[in-house]
């Protein structure tokens, strides 16, 4: 079988670049091992917030009373909050099937394998069949990455997949990394009644990448619903004692150590991209420590093979990977795509209080030189997160103090993800603060913070 392309995997993106190339009149087919969607749809990115919503509706229900309600009882079911989240899942792989079929996009079951420039091999249930194409994109995604003193064995010591599908709450759970999966399962499981440790080797302890005081805010709020944070802290290893576990770690500061008994230590330390056995070598594609090299249009060293998402350089995010395909596969029919500007992608976290960002943190800005005009505005002056029930957190806003450049925006609290969006548009056309400030914004509303916040920097600020 021939192809104009043929995408290996259907995570967010490869199956955007099926469809985008389908657009451009390319005949296209994608290789899918296991289920349309990848990891984002089936294990990732929306089975967590669904699992995250249910979390946020119990909470809302234990703390009833603050809004003038009364509710007798409330308690999580587990199996009912997982069998939503697999059902949101499973719908939405079906989607992708749906647009595959709209778009006139084969679907090719199996394991692929490169063999030679233009030439694939697909093997499923032991037969094995070859397709053709003078395009090939590697959109193969990633997996848990494992340290060598915690290995998944996938029931005491378990990565996102499994914590995805628990068939019960643990009584004490110990999660290793602070980043964003961390963070988003400690707030799910603490919320459904376990007590949580969170272990991050870094010093800023939780999102180590966010702006020190985003991660110093969620710092406080988790410590104050009860969830604790041992930052500066590795964990040399993990013992089974009877049901329960001993996990020791140490202090790797003050080189102090103590052991913390649980019933399930959650390895989220990042992510390994799915690089091996595929081929990639073999055809003599370059990849460096995991990574295939790629260029700004996504073609790697050997002609007519391409790469984007969690397999190249930069940050391993879904809506990251369906940029990049899409930018892909308009030069390869012939467009000129503006490059991927890696400094104006927004970050997300969906814990609660929730977590945004886009651009310079104070600190990088600092070390890239810049006179800095900075604003803070705390949502307990928000109406409508007071409102929300919601008062914690901020938004946070850098500027460059000669031109008015928008250097970066960091946002902790009630809604925030579905904000941060502004600030990528107005980085993007290079839009000032004064700008911000002069543009009206809705009242009341979470994303008055970003004018306010952006007044403040000017010391034009009105609410505070």
């Amino acid at each position: 079988m021939k192809y104009d392309l043929i995408v290996i995997g259907s995570g967010p993106g490869g199956y955007v670049a099926a469809i985008r190339a389908s657009q451009l009149g390319m005949k296209v087919g994608v290789v899918e091992r296991e289920s349309l969607g990848g990891i984002c749809l089936n294990w990732g990115c929306i089975p967590t917030k669904a699992l995250l919503k249910s979390a946020q509706v119990y909470e809302y229900m234990q703390h009833a009373d603050d809004y003038g309600l009364e509710i007798s009882d409330s308690k999580p079911n587990i199996n009912k909050v997982i069998g939503r989240s697999r059902d949101i899942a499973g719908s939405m792989s079906k989607g992708i099937n749906f647009l595959f079929r709209k778009n006139k996009i084969d679907v090719i079951e199996g394991q692929a394998r490169l063999i030679s420039k233009g030439k694939i091999e697909v093997e499923k249930d032991g037969d094995k069949k070859e397709y053709e194409a003078p395009n090939i994109l590697v959109a193969t995604g990633g997996r848990s990455k494992e340290l060598p003193n915690l290995q998944i064995d996938g029931k005491k010591i378990i990565g996102y997949r499994e914590a995805l599908v628990q068939k019960e709450i643990p009584k004490k759970m110990v999660i290793v990394g602070g980043g964003a999966i961390g963070v988003e399962f400690a707030y799910f499981y603490h919320t459904m009644g376990s007590e949580v440790t969170i272990v991050e080797y870094l010093d800023q302890g939780l999102l180590p990448r966010e702006d020190a005081d985003i991660s110093k805010e969620l710092g406080k709020v988790f410590k104050k619903a009860g969830i604790n944070v041992l930052a500066s802290t590795k964990v040399n290893e993990v013992k089974e004692s009877g049901d329960s576990l001993k996990v020791e770690i140490e202090n790797v500061k003050k080189g102090k150590k103590e052991e913390i008994d649980c019933s399930i230590v959650l390895s989220a330390v990042g992510i390994t991209p799915n690089t091996e056995n595929i081929g990639l070598e073999e055809v003599g594609v370059q990849v460096e420590n995991g990574l295939v090299a790629v260029d700004e249009y996504y073609r790697t060293n050997v002609d007519g093979i391409y790469a984007i998402g969690d397999i190249v350089p930069g940050p391993a995010l879904a809506h990251v990977a369906s940029a990049e395909g899409i930018i892909c596969v308009e030069k390869i029919a012939g467009e000129e795509p503006t490059p991927m500007n890696y400094n104006n992608l927004p970050s997300c976290t969906y814990c609660i209080p929730e977590v945004a960002s886009v651009g310079y943190t104070e600190e990088q800005a600092k070390e890239k030189g810049f006179d800095i005009k900075v604003g803070k505005f705390p949502f307990t002056a928000s109406g409508k997160a007071k409102a929300a029930g919601a008062p914690e957190g901020f938004v946070k806003v850098i500027f460059d103090a000669k031109y008015g450049e928008w250097l970066g925006c960091h946002m902790i609290g009630y809604n925030v993800t579905e904000i941060i969006a502004e600030a990528v548009v107005a980085r993007k056309l290079e839009t000032t603060g004064h700008e911000i400030i002069s543009s009206v914004h809705p009242h009341p509303t979470i994303s008055e913070a970003v004018m306010e916040a952006t007044a403040a920097a000017y010391d034009e600020v009105i609410h505070l």
